[in-house]
């Protein structure tokens, strides 16, 4: 586990839950949105959001 203490794998624990929490927000916003300018840019952070996820997720080993 990368010698982490047990708070800071509940901090990265955290932090990969709310980024998949605003990725799948942003999902649900892009099948709901209308406008193709603000679709791409909703598509982009949830592509971004779901990366940082899955970088956090790497510490945890």
């Amino acid at each position: 586990m990368n010698n982490l203490t047990e708070l800071e794998v509940e901090h990265l624990r955290h932090l990969i839950g709310g980024h998949g929490l605003i990725s799948k927000k942003l999902e649900t916003y892009v099948q709901n949105c209308t406008d193709p300018e603000l679709k791409t840019i909703l598509q982009k952070d949830a592509q971004v959001a779901k990366q940082s996820q899955q970088q956090l997720m790497t510490f945890l080993g």
